[in-house]
């Protein structure tokens, strides 16, 4: 399972990935998880099964849906708590869900 999460600068989500990454071991998930800015979306949707938009850059889902879900991609905002918590478990069964990942 491919994640990719989107922010403004990648600061905090690069913390949250590192989270996500430890829950993913936990729960025996192969998932690959990454960070990447808006602006370097484009760069990286090679394969990709789900696309996490950060809280902070929510005003952006609209165009970011548009570019994602035509090639099959699941995206959503992450939900505020969890991200400000730093929550990884919680933000990756949110990706887990959305992808239907069994």
């Amino acid at each position: 399972m491919k994640i990719l999460l989107v922010c403004s600068a990648g600061m905090s989500t690069s913390m949250l990935v590192d989270k996500m990454k430890k829950a993913s071991e936990k729960k025996v998930i192969d998932a690959e998880i990454n960070a990447v800015a808006e602006s370097e979306l484009q760069n990286h949707l090679n394969d990709l099964d789900v696309v996490l938009i950060g809280p902070q850059v929510r005003y952006l889902e609209k165009r970011i849906k548009e570019c994602v879900e035509p090639l099959g991609i699941k995206c959503d905002v992450i939900d505020q708590l969890a991200y400000g918590m730093m929550k990884g478990d919680q933000v990756l069964d949110q990706a887990i869900k959305l992808a239907n990942y069994k």
